[in-house]
């Protein structure tokens, strides 16, 4: 190839932008630069500084290229290369062993987003349902958020996130785009440029994105309800309610009025440490500007009281009615749009509601047999792990590490690096990387369909996941329509089942624009089954554990509170230069962000005696974990900030920020509380 090209390929992170591609291919196996496709009305020729940087993480040194089986104790490092069949052949027989000594249920294949991939991602899913495995409920990042989310809407979908460009006031609350979604950003750019836009940021800190900001709201961490309950409390008193879309498309107006009558801006400020004024002042700001968009994160969702949160948050629009102008309303996630039917992927026609399931972020209590985790099944005793790397990423990361290391337990798993997680496997096979695979992706913060095609040969023996998925499908006698086909076909009968256009007209096409004919803001009612957007949400509708959710929006007081013996609230949010624990591979994200760093506020600081560059341990009940001090005054005192999800191995003591965090369960559906942690400060 003596000229280099640029090909098409989609960005398969966990990210909401699922950024439409561009890549310089120098040879059949070999990639250069990566861009963001300027023809793509989202992506818009832009991407962030991680993707830019793709080929320091295709062609890295310390990528996975054999198959690799232990030989020594677990976390040991003692590895001997095999033949991939040999590794399937090992994985397979001991997975049906497991089934026979103990059931089915003691096999657990455990996954998550590292791909966003539908069918390199969910894939694992049709093998979990055609041999009656273990199932796996989906709790780590989004099930607070989605429950509060859904709980009034009744569907997961918003506004086009284009139309923030003709917004007067941008609300960017629970998220921070210039680290997490750098288009949002974009976004908001033209609409402070062309219309003069204010941006408000809503966060427990102030991030790169908060910077940016016109205004500046810090709460602290888990108050965000109370924060919106005071808002809509001056919306009402002050005339900025919208009392006629309200009797036209939500349930309980007058109710949800008389009830905020005592969640007063005094009240919130009381709750949530900010200025009683400053609520007012945003309130009003609010109120003003009837296109008015809220962008909305996932920081709802890492906290005991998300989906509470979400669902008072997303009563904003509907109380001021900026739902029913142009540039109004609120965006969550569009993910809803798609209608993607999954039975061949993941096969859904094999699904028995009867087999255990598991909750992901509860992978800890499960491997060390806590009933309450367990539920009535067996304990675990097989795992293949796929897409993540929960000894680095799951809460109560000391409970995941001591049971990954039981030797009654078997783990596989399938990785593109030597993570935390697969150090402590049995058998560590080698993953490729999107450029190396064919696979089909929505996106949660955007409205395209779109197919990321293989462009490069995957370096040694490095295999997709659909075909190890497969691969072990046979060995084990399971059978499915989905396990004789490849990649490239399981996209194009997925795409035909769902109403779409097939594989290679929308490979052509580069992608599709899916928001086209959608209600993005709910003119003709809202998804609920009534119509109405609902104040009053029927939470025994959206999880099993309802019953102390709120009637009404509210503070819900089940976080875990700041105590004498814990007088800390520590977040755990994301760095700009890594996505969950991907990326901190890469020698130019780690130098960016520099080391593992606790954020903490001057005041503390000097209480404490801590210094710049000194060191502090943050402890609790959980375990204790040994970082360097950075003084900062962008949070309130008794707030503390660790980001990224760097490995263990970065720390002062091996120890990663996980352990801190809880893994018992948000209502009412579960879900992981990264931003919900009671912690002391001890100067070393």
């Amino acid at each position: 190839m003596p000229d280099s090209i640029f090909v098409p390929s989609v960005c398969p992170h966990d990210c909401p932008s699922t950024c439409a591609l561009e890549v310089e291919k120098l040879a059949p196996d070999r990639i250069g630069k990566v861009r963001g496709a300027a023809a793509n009305s989202y992506t818009d020729g832009v991407i962030c500084a991680k993707v830019s940087r793709y080929a320091d993480r295709v062609h890295h040194p310390e990528r996975l290229l054999k198959p690799l089986q232990r030989v020594g104790p677990k976390g040991s490092g003692q590895w001997r290369e095999i033949s991939f069949e040999a590794a399937l052949d090992i994985v397979a027989e001991q997975f049906a062993k497991v089934a026979r000594e103990y059931g089915p249920e003691a096999v657990w294949p455990y996954y998550y987003a590292g791909t966003m991939g539908h069918v390199q991602r969910d894939g694992i899913e049709r093998l979990r349902h055609v041999m009656g495995y273990s199932g796996q409920a989906n709790t780590i990042c989004i099930a607070l958020a989605d429950a509060g989310w859904l709980a009034g809407n009744g569907v997961k979908r918003g506004a086009d996130p284009r139309e923030m460009a003709k917004s007067d006031l941008i609300v960017v609350w629970g998220g921070n785009p210039v680290a997490t979604q750098v288009n949002v950003m974009t976004w908001i750019s033209k609409a402070r440029k062309e219309r003069g836009a204010k941006l408000v940021v809503v966060d427990p800190y102030r991030t790169g994105t908060a910077e940016r900001a016109d205004l500046h709201l810090a709460p602290r961490p888990g108050t965000d309800g109370a924060l919106a309950c005071a808002v809509m409390h001056v919306l009402f008193a002050e005339g900025y309610a919208d009392r006629e879309y309200m009797a036209r498309f939500a349930d309980a107006p007058e109710e949800l009025e008389k009830h905020l009558r005592t969640r007063t801006p005094a009240w919130a400020a009381a709750i949530t440490g900010i200025d009683e004024q400053q609520i007012v002042d945003f309130a009003r700001m609010y109120g003003a500007a009837k296109r008015s968009f809220l962008r909305l994160g996932y920081g709802f969702s890492r906290s005991r009281n998300g989906a509470a949160q979400m669902h008072a948050v997303s009563c904003l629009p509907v109380v001021s009615g900026a739902w029913s102008h142009e540039g109004g309303g609120a965006l969550y996630s569009n993910s809803g749009i798609y209608r993607l039917n999954k039975t061949l992927i993941e096969g859904r026609d094999r699904f028995d509601p009867a087999v255990r399931m598991l909750d992901m972020s509860r992978i800890g209590p499960v491997l060390v047999g806590e009933r309450d985790a367990l539920g009535d099944g067996p304990q675990v005793h097989a795992m293949l792990i796929q897409n993540t790397n929960p000894a680095a990423v799951a809460p109560e990361s000391a409970k995941v590490r001591e049971g990954l290391l039981r030797d009654d337990l078997f783990v596989c798993v399938h990785e593109q690096f030597m993570t935390d997680t697969a150090q402590l496997a049995d058998i560590v096979l080698p993953a490729t990387m999107m450029i190396e695979h064919d696979d089909l992706y929505t996106a949660g913060g955007q409205m395209h369909l779109q197919i990321g095609t293989k462009q490069i040969e995957p370096p040694g023996e490095c295999r997709e996941n659909h075909a190890v998925i497969c691969g072990l499908a046979k060995r084990l006698g399971a059978i499915h329509p989905g396990f004789d086909l490849t990649a490239w076909e399981l996209v194009d009968a997925t795409l035909k089942a769902s109403g779409w256009p097939g594989a290679g007209v929308l490979s052509e096409a580069r992608w599709l624009d899916c928001i086209a004919g959608t209600d993005t803001h709910f003119e003709k009612g809202f998804g609920t089954p009534d119509g109405r957007f609902h104040f009053k949400p029927d939470w025994s509708r959206v999880g099993p554990n309802f019953s102390d959710m709120p009637a009404l929006p509210d503070h819900f007081d089940v976080i875990e509170k700041a105590t004498p013996e814990h007088p800390f609230r520590m977040i755990a949010p994301p760095a700009r230069q890594f996505l969950n624990s991907s990326f901190t591979e890469v020698p130019a994200s780690r130098a960016r962000e520099g080391r593992p760093t606790a954020l903490i506020h001057p005041k503390d600081c000097a209480a404490l005696g801590l210094t710049d560059g000194g060191v502090v341990r943050i402890g609790n009940r959980r375990g204790t974990v040994l970082i360097h001090v950075k003084p900062f005054d962008g949070l309130q005192p008794g707030v503390v900030v660790v980001e990224g999800i760097w490995p263990n191995g970065s720390f002062i003591e091996g120890i990663g920020i996980n352990v801190l965090t809880g893994a018992d369960p948000g209502p009412p559906f579960g879900g992981a509380v990264f931003h919900d942690t009671a912690v002391w400060l001890k100067p070393e």
